[in-house]
C-alpha cells in the first residue's frame, strides 16, 4: 500500500535529493527538512500511528538511527511501547544479536533480550527500505524475542534496490507498508 496522494506529495516535497552523497553517483534522500517541518512530521507520525492501529501493534521497533526518530513519536502518540534495535555493542545488559549480509561484508544488530515478550505484536519502523538486510535481521530478532511481527512500515522504499523481494520470505505474510516508493 502506498500513501494517499496528498500525504505522498507533502512528504515528497519535504525530502531533499543530495546528489553524489555519500559517494559519486548516489542520490541521497535527506529527510531532515521533513523532520524540521512540524506539519509534515506530525502527518507522517499520524500515518504510522494509523498503521499501528490497523495491524494491532502494541510495540514499535525503531531501527538505528533514523528509525528511532520516526518510531519514538509514533509510540508516544499511539500509547504503546518503543523498542530500539541498535548496532551491536551499543545496548547495556543482556541482548539478542543478529548478523546480516551487507553488499560488502556483514553487520550485526541487537535488541534487549527482555524488551519483547510472547504475545507482543510489533510494528517495525524505519525511514528507508533499501536492500532489506537490516529490516530482515530485525524481523528475526523480534521473533527470537518471542514476539509476533505485526508488520513493517517505512517512509520510503527504494524500489530499484529490491529490498521488498529480499524481505518477503521473512515477513511470513505480515504486511510491508511503504508510504513512498521511488
Amino acid at each position: 500500500m502506498s500513501a494517499p496522494e496528498g500525504l505522498r506529495e507533502l512528504l515528497l516535497s519535504r525530502i531533499a535529493d543530495v546528489p553524489d552523497y555519500p559517494k559519486p553517483g548516489v542520490v541521497f534522500k535527506d529527510i531532515t527538512p521533513l523532520l524540521a517541518d512540524p506539519v509534515a512530521f506530525g502527518t507522517l507520525t499520524d500515518a504510522f500511528v494509523s498503521l499501528c492501529e490497523r495491524y494491532g501493534a502494541d510495540k514499535v521497533v525503531g531501527l538505528e538511527a533514523r528509525g528511532f526518530i520516526l518510531a519514538a513519536p509514533v509510540a508516544v502518540r499511539a500509547g504503546i511501547g518503543f523498542v530500539p534495535v541498535r548496532k551491536a555493542g551499543k545496548l547495556p545488559g543482556a541482548t539478542l544479536r543478529q548478523a546480516y549480509e551487507l553488499e560488502y561484508g556483514t553487520a550485526e544488530i541487537e535488541i534487549h533480550a527482555d524488551a519483547l515478550a510472547a504475545g507482543d505484536r510489533v510494528l517495525v519502523i524505519d525511514d528507508v527500505l533499501a536492500t532489506g538486510g537490516t529490516a530482515e535481521a530485525s524481523l528475526e530478532l523480534v521473533r527470537r524475542a518471542g514476539a509476533e511481527v505485526a508488520g513493517v512500515a517505512v517512509l520510503m522504499e527504494l524500489g530499484f534496490l529490491a529490498g521488498r523481494q529480499r524481505l518477503e520470505p521473512g515477513l511470513k505474510g505480515a504486511p510491508l507498508e511503504a508510504l513512498i516508493t521511488v
